[in-house]
């Protein structure tokens, strides 16, 4: 139990199995985890990086190589490998692909750090070089990143394959024909803000996934696919040129909130009850009627009744559609969602091509397509196992953050490795102009960037350190900054002539976070946890156990 003299008497002052690490103990325990978290990720990188399987306490089976779903599902215990989780979480978020490259980084960081530290050099002085560099990385990043155009798509497809290229999602062909997709869907939900730059709501492209066919069969849809069938069987399965009414209510009799009591003394009263229902009901789906809608989207229920006169009406309606769901349907049919059936008009329905309902592996799906100029869209995937479409459905999703980055900065880096080696000989020259034991911390910071090359090498079977080697004596003449690791011929190849290109927002969002990641666990010199020790004795959390010093 930790504990204090004072006075030559034992002073307690934490619960019993409480664990505390001091000083150097807790900085290298510290840095031991964040490396280790780091090697686990590191062969997923790039191309031919390979890929985990991860299975759950139930049993349920993930195969990826994307670094934040990898360190997700491990569960991690230990608090630092908690900030790891959280860095490729957060890239995942503001730049939607790089998690791999974030954690590897942040790794390398932290190897680099501990050398230092076993020199006798202070964190705060390794801290402040690291911030040094990270803004001079940053800053080299922004003078040699290139232009790119949001109508350029030549420009878009390259970032869109080299996005897919790390993901095992199908052939060449397959991986050209997503990135289509994705482009495509980017751009139709594009949109300017109020000062006229481009934005992009990554929310309004829906990725619907369902297990059957190939991959090859993902599909573009211009409007909403709802996982929900037709609400009864007399109603139309398909309506062209639909008029589309979107609902916040119940087409239902509202039952009272508080206690009420209905006396019925009579047949004829029963009777008069039930026709009152009826007519209350046959009034809300006249009402639809007199709007001219013909196909009804509602977020709640529709009694048994109503369903009846809709049905009757040749109106298609779909019940207990998501909340989610009804805005991407306002966004693609150009609708408006009415909370008042005594406001719906004309004007607040949207149109649709086709509404039609499909049975796609055995489950019936509403189709809403071929809107006019729909602000949201859906990438319907396909594959032959619950498992390949999972992972489609990742790598989908990180090639539309690639995609929408690149159009909202309009910027854009090469690849490979090549910016990594062009950043770390910059770093270097630039260490030697700083005075004092910061430029240490700051050629450390280079050598970590490095490890980018380093691994994608390794992962093609080259000899890292020749390859290193090469890139850096090529680095050194002016025209050679071009050069990266080509992985598929196993040489360094000209990155711009093999077109590439990632966004810039992911290499510069990496290289901020993994620093930052790095200074706040380098900070750290006091590990207290007050939990009590487990079933087995050990401490907790990954914890090494053992009293203060």
């Amino acid at each position: 139990m930790p504990e204090n003299q004072l006075g030559g008497q034992q002073v307690l002052y934490l619960p019993e199995g409480a664990t505390r690490l001091l000083g150097r103990d807790a900085q290298r325990t510290n840095i031991a985890v964040g490396i280790a978290v780091a090697n686990a990720v590191k062969s997923a990188l790039g191309p031919k990086g390979m890929d985990k399987m991860l299975v759950s306490d139930l049993g349920d089976i993930t195969i990826t190589n994307d670094g934040a779903t990898i360190l997700e599902e491990m569960n991690v215990e230990h608090p630092v490998a908690k900030i790891m989780v959280d860095i490729a979480k957060t890239q995942d978020k503001e730049a939607g692909d790089g998690t791999t490259t974030v954690v590897i980084l942040a790794g390398e960081l932290l190897r680099g750090a501990g050398e230092l530290l076993e020199q006798g050099v202070h964190p705060s002085t390794i801290i402040k070089g690291y911030k040094i560099a990270a803004e001079k990385a940053s800053g080299v990043l922004n003078e040699t990143s290139k232009k790119a155009d949001s109508t350029d798509s030549s420009i878009l497809q390259k970032i869109a394959l080299v996005s897919m290229g790390s993901k095992n999602v199908g052939s060449d062909e397959t991986k050209a024909q997503l990135s289509k997709i994705v482009i495509k869907s980017v751009e139709q939900v594009m949109d300017k803000d109020a000062r006229g730059n481009t934005y992009i709501d990554r929310d309004l492209i829906k990725v619907e996934k369902k297990a059957g066919g190939t991959v090859g069969d993902t599909a573009f849809i211009s409007g909403v696919l709802i996982d929900k069938e037709v609400a009864h069987p007399g109603m139309p399965k398909s309506i062209k040129n639909a008029k589309i009414a979107l609902l916040d209510l119940a087409l239902e009799i509202e039952k009272t909130e508080v206690d009420a009591k209905i006396e019925i003394t009579s047949p004829e009263q029963m009777q008069a009850f039930l026709q009152q229902e009826e007519r209350m009901l046959k009034d809300m789906v006249e009402k639809i009627s007199k709007a001219k809608a013909t196909v009804v989207f509602t977020q709640k229920g529709i009694d048994d009744v109503a369903q009846h006169f809709l049905a009757k009406s040749g109106i298609l309606a779909v019940r207990r559609v998501k909340k989610s769901d009804m805005e991407k349907l306002a966004k693609a049919a150009g609708a408006r969602i009415v909370t008042s059936l005594d406001d719906l008009s004309e004007k607040d329905l949207g149109y649709a091509g086709l509404v039609e309902e499909r049975k796609i592996s055995g489950e019936q799906m509403t189709f809403v397509e071929d809107c006019k100029n729909p602000k949201s869209v859906t990438i319907f995937i396909r594959g032959g196992t619950q498992q390949v479409v999972d992972e489609a459905e990742r790598s989908l999703t990180d090639v539309i953050g690639a995609v929408s980055s690149v159009i909202e900065d309009g910027k854009f880096v090469l690849g490979g490795g090549a910016t990594e080696v062009d950043l770390a000989d910059k770093l270097r020259s630039y260490a030697n102009t700083i005075g004092g034991r910061e430029q240490l911390a700051i050629q450390k910071f280079a050598d970590a960037l490095e490890i980018i090359p380093k691994v994608l090498s390794e992962s093609a079977g080259m000899d890292a350190i020749d390859t290193l080697v090469q890139l850096r004596n090529k680095h050194r003449s002016k025209e050679g900054t071009v050069y990266g690791v080509d992985i598929f011929k196993n040489a360094i190849g000209d990155m711009n002539r093999l077109g590439v290109y990632e966004p810039l927002r992911i290499k510069e969002q990496a290289i901020y976070s993994a620093s930052e990641a790095a200074e706040i666990i380098l900070r750290i010199d006091d590990m207290i946890s007050s939990k009590g020790k487990g079933p087995s004795g050990g401490a907790p959390g990954g914890m090494p156990g053992g009293e203060a010093d």
